[in-house]
């Protein structure tokens, strides 16, 4: 069995909801196990990151990047860096906000350079993107048209219950299936 835990960051819960989408996606491969993990709460869970066989990340995109507590993680993985602790696993990335754009590409990179400096392999979305089209809608797969990784927006004045879009779900789950069968393809 492949491993994949998914660490990351919720300030209002929309960021949940993706990354609960990314679980369900990678849960669905067979020969995968699913683990989320807040990074609130990672101090209990170095361990699980040490056995993982593939790391996504996830964090909303506060000010152009990664909120404050998930920034608080990268700095406190140092040691797992030092000692090279998650060089070859699989990675990815996911991120959450209000705007269309709001600067989630940024968030996207910073995750991305993050794995590569751990030694990461990364694994992009792998979809085309939707919506970009006349014959395009926000129903669309992929509709904020990202290759690093996924992408959600939800609306700043509504709760989780009613954002991310089922299409911005959808496409985290497929990213959650991908980074899966990846990290079976890899360990095998």
């Amino acid at each position: 069995m492949a491993h994949i835990a998914i660490v990351f960051h919720s300030g209002y819960g929309h960021t949940a909801r993706q990354a609960e989408a990314v679980a369900r996606g990678a849960g669905a491969a067979p020969g995968a196990t699913v683990q989320l993990v807040k990074v609130e709460e990672v101090d209990a869970h170095w361990d699980d990151l040490a056995r993982a066989d593939a790391i996504v990340f996830g964090s909303p995109t506060y000010m152009g990047g990664v909120s404050a507590p998930f920034k608080a993680f990268m700095d406190a993985s140092s040691k797992v860096w030092a000692s090279q602790g998650w060089k070859d696993k699989i990675a990815a990335g996911f991120t959450n906000s209000a705007s269309q754009s709001g600067d989630k590409l940024s968030t996207l990179q910073h995750l991305a350079v993050y794995a590569a400096q751990h030694g990461m392999i990364w694994v992009g979305l792998g979809l085309l993107p939707g919506n970009n089209s006349s014959q395009g809608s926000i129903e669309d797969l992929n509709r904020l048209g990202s290759f690093l990784g996924a992408m959600a927006q939800s609306n700043a004045d509504q709760g989780p219950e009613h954002g991310p879009p089922a299409a911005d779900l959808k496409t985290a789950e497929l990213l959650g299936e991908r980074v899966a069968k990846a990290a079976i393809r890899w360990r095998g």
